[in-house]
């Protein structure tokens, strides 16, 4: 195809996100994108855990199990379901871990990593992602590896899939928001406390819903490459697409103890009179130690409001956990048991995110804090903050954790998490009770904790900046204007909920070793509305719901249970990113409605009509609500019955197929 000098057009300025969207845009007809452009996206990595194989095993054997577009890039590690005690005696368990064994034996996968070696984003981030790439990965938290400048998010299992089988995808290039930090951070202060204080003023799918999330300013300059992890991790948890940071020296610097994996980082920098939506201030001068309650991320409190609450557990890990936390955990419980404090009963759990994180601490004597202050210390593995390994929190009980979540059930049914830092959680563990770490901090050696983390003081590297230089195609020939397609309409009757109804509600994770669509189905809102799938039979077949529907984890499993369980349609105000992907992938209707009138109307039991194909939704003995339009891209995969049956018949040009309706 012919290209288009870049003097043709007048390049307009560019986020950070959208820069590196650019670079890996194909097919495109000026040389910068904007929101709400689609794009065909060049892919350099995909992810996946052990859990999300197995959905993504189902669809890669629906397209005839083809060749891997690179089987270098992709990454795969058992790690959401595995302990020891799950290895040795679960089943289910076993299953999953087999059939990734199985996977990377077939493929030659390169990046495979088995059970309790790491934690799937933790290695990624350490030995091989580098500034200005792009990575999808099945699993929310993907959104971590923007802490090194990267383009990450997550997103279900058919889109990892295809992506992983023909190194590219789509995506409609989301708005983005500037997020600034002011102030000096206090010592002690860790990325946990800064994302949480992000959470308390902005809250959780708001704001930062379906964007990109850009972290900015001077002193986000001055973040460790660990502090920047956590930030970017729980970007998913403020239900932004992707979080990320510009690359800087500090970032150099990490990249150049690698042996590897560093030789292709692009160094990209946001235009002055970049196109943010809104931008956000958020001081860090005095920032206090702070905990998220039960049952949302946003629910967040000064320790002090929660000082003395008795605790049965606490547990220190999970992805969101880096190196950087662990040792100063272990170095707040060193003060501690200096100072003789007494081990409360209770449980207490601590969990590496990898090998090499695990052989640091041996190496510095870090863990016999751990283990004084009576902790157990597993292998690496996701643990208990999804619960559906054998370690779990019992009915009833509070647990202080330094994992990213706190849903209903997140950590085992009927369980109360209560979410902090890691120096937070060691402090509390000893007296087993909700305590202000800020004394045990003051008394911490910060040039020993330094020198832990193997920051002595060294010059930084320069940079070279770099502007993305994409490839400027003439427009192809349109493809023909589809048939008009018959009127599709669905009666059915409401069952309704309110907002951020999350992935933990629709399929608890327990369930998401099954695969039958029907199965998965029986088990749609388990422990959050039993029945669900009985008043689907009856004919309560369309889900009402309202702000940030299916937020949380990328499992695709949600949208089967919600298949599997006859729902025919959902609506809501809006959708998370992912959420609605899987939905188009599975070409379930979805509506988005925003007037207040339909919701008051939608009660539960109501009676509606739906005219899928006009995009309109009638309440019976009310009135008729027109839903927004939907993309070309979206109308298009829903026609074909989803993403599958597109790249069966249109095969490695279905995305070029796609963008051309």
């Amino acid at each position: 195809m012919p290209q288009i000098p870049m003097t043709a057009a007048k390049p307009q300025p560019m986020t950070l996100t959208q820069k590196i969207l650019a670079q890996h845009a194909l097919g495109l007809q000026r040389p910068w994108v904007a929101a709400g452009d689609l794009l065909r996206l060049r892919v350099d990595w995909t992810l996946a855990s052990e859990l999300a194989w197995n959905g993504m095993d189902r669809t890669y054997t629906l397209l005839g199990r083809p060749k891997l577009h690179d089987a270098d890039k992709f990454f795969l590690a058992i790690d959401h379901s595995v302990d020891p005690v799950t290895l040795k005696n679960d089943p289910r368990t076993q299953k999953l871990v087999q059939l990734s064994q199985r996977f990377a034996t077939e493929s030659g996968l390169r990046h495979f990593y088995d059970s309790n070696q790491t934690i799937l984003h933790t290695k990624f981030y350490r030995d091989l992602v580098q500034p200005g790439e792009v990575v999808l990965g099945a699993d929310s938290h993907t959104s971590s590896h923007g802490g090194l400048g990267a383009f990450s998010m997550g997103l279900g299992g058919a889109d990892v899939t295809v992506a992983m089988v023909l190194g590219e995808t789509w995506l409609e290039v989301p708005e983005a928001i500037a997020i600034e930090y002011r102030g000096e951070l206090p010592f002690g202060a860790t990325g946990k406390d800064v994302v949480l204080e992000t959470l308390r003023q902005l809250r959780r799918n708001t704001v930062a819903m379906e964007r990109s999330v850009e972290y900015v300013g001077e002193v986000a300059h001055h973040f460790s490459t660990d502090t920047r992890f956590t930030i970017a991790n729980m970007t998913a948890e403020l239900g932004g697409l992707n979080g990320i940071f510009e690359a800087d020296p500090i970032v150099a610097q990490w990249l150049a103890r690698r042996q590897d994996h560093r030789g292709d980082a692009v160094y990209y920098r946001a235009d002055p009179g970049a196109p943010y939506a809104s931008r956000h201030t958020i001081d860090l001068s005095g920032l206090s130690p702070l905990v998220a309650k039960p049952f949302t991320p946003d629910n967040v409190v000064a320790v002090t409001a929660v000082a003395g609450l008795a605790l049965q557990g606490c547990f220190i890990g999970a992805c969101t956990t880096t190196e950087e936390e662990l040792v100063l955990g272990a170095l707040v419980l060193e003060q501690a048991l200096m100072q003789h404090q007494p081990v409360s009963h209770g449980t207490r759990l601590v969990v590496p995110g990898s090998l090499e994180i695990q052989r640091n601490l041996e190496a510095q004597g870090l863990w016999k804090f751990y283990a004084k202050a009576g902790f157990e210390i597993d292998p690496p593995g996701c643990s208990m903050c999804l619960g559906i390994a054998s370690r779990k929190a019992a009915k009833g009980e509070h647990w202080l954790s330094s994992q990213n979540r706190n849903f209903e059930n997140r950590m085992g049914e009927g369980s109360l998490a209560y979410l902090a830092s890691a120096a937070t959680v060691a402090a509390s563990s000893l007296g087993m009770q909700l305590t202000d770490p800020r004394p045990l901090l003051a008394r911490v050696d910060r040039e020993r904790y330094a020198a832990l983390l193997r920051r002595a003081p060294a010059s930084l590297p320069s940079l070279t900046l770099s502007e993305p230089t994409p490839r400027i195609e003439a427009p192809g020939p349109s493809a023909s204007a589809p048939a008009a397609s018959a009127p599709r309409v669905i009666d059915g009757a409401v069952q309704r909920f309110g907002d951020n109804i999350d992935t933990d509600a629709i399929i608890p994770g327990e369930f998401c070793h099954l695969t039958d669509l029907k199965e998965i189905g029986a088990h749609a809102f388990h422990h959050a509305r039993p029945g669900f799938a009985a008043r689907a039979a009856s004919g309560q077949t369309v889900v009402v719901a309202e702000e940030g529907f299916g937020s949380g984890s990328s499992r695709e499993h949600a949208v089967w249970a919600l298949k599997g369980a006859g729902i025919e349609a959902v609506i809501a105000k809006s959708f998370a990113f992912i959420h609605k992907r899987n939905l188009v992938n599975e070409a379930v209707p979805f509506l988005v409605i925003r007037d207040p009138a339909f919701y008051a109307q939608a009660q539960e039991g109501q009676a509606l009509r739906l005219d899928v194909t006009a995009g309109a939704v009638t309440v019976q003995g009310g009135d008729r609500f027109v839903a927004e339009p939907l993309s070309p891209i979206i109308q298009s995969l829903s026609r074909q019955g989803g993403l599958v049956p597109a790249v069966k018949k249109s095969g490695t040009g279905v995305f070029a197929s796609l963008a051309s309706r």
